[in-house]
């Protein structure tokens, strides 16, 4: 991988690369390469706030790469491409709600299932809702996974029928 000159009076030998120009260098990001940094995988030094890296360190780094298969891949375990994917998040919550008769149970779940079903309609995301009833215990559990915007309208349904007169949980 070729390396980036920096204009400097330093000679080649001693010349240092901030994390910024090591990152632009190794086609990573700039918090990876002060990881790297940090956790010891590439040698640096940090002076003053601002990270380091020798020409001949980074060019080893480079070098050990390459053997391994090469670039970001070797590096973080994960292909790297030049176009980066959206980043997504799912989040999984559960929620117990104690003293729930039957009917206002039943009535959660279709409530919640439609709200779901609605969201998977419109954007195609992966929401998945699960109920579980105690009829003996008289306990609801909700089990959710899915997009984090979703999920959390979700739980502001499940809020909001808390908080309705007479409800469980209601104040």
């Amino acid at each position: 991988m070729p390396v980036v000159a920096i204009t400097s009076g330093a000679p080649m030998a001693d010349q240092l690369f901030s994390a910024e120009e090591a990152a632009q260098v190794l086609g990573l990001q700039v918090r990876t390469v002060r990881n790297y940094v940090r956790e010891g995988r590439l040698p640096g030094v940090r002076i003053g706030k601002q990270y380091r890296i020798a020409r001949a360190d980074l060019e080893a780094f480079t070098a050990g790469l390459g053997a391994r298969g090469g670039g970001a891949e070797a590096a973080t375990g994960r292909p790297h491409s030049a176009t980066p994917a959206a980043t997504t998040a799912e989040v999984s919550s559960v929620v117990q709600l104690d003293k729930i008769g039957a009917g206002a149970a039943e009535r959660l779940e279709r409530t919640v299932a439609a709200a779901a079903l609605s969201v998977a309609d419109g954007a195609g995301a992966a929401l998945r809702v699960e109920p579980l009833y105690d009829e003996d215990r008289l306990r609801l559990k909700l089990i959710m996974v899915g997009p984090l915007a979703e999920v959390a309208d979700l739980l502001r349904i499940v809020d909001a029928f808390t908080r309705e007169p007479g409800s469980p949980g209601a104040v």
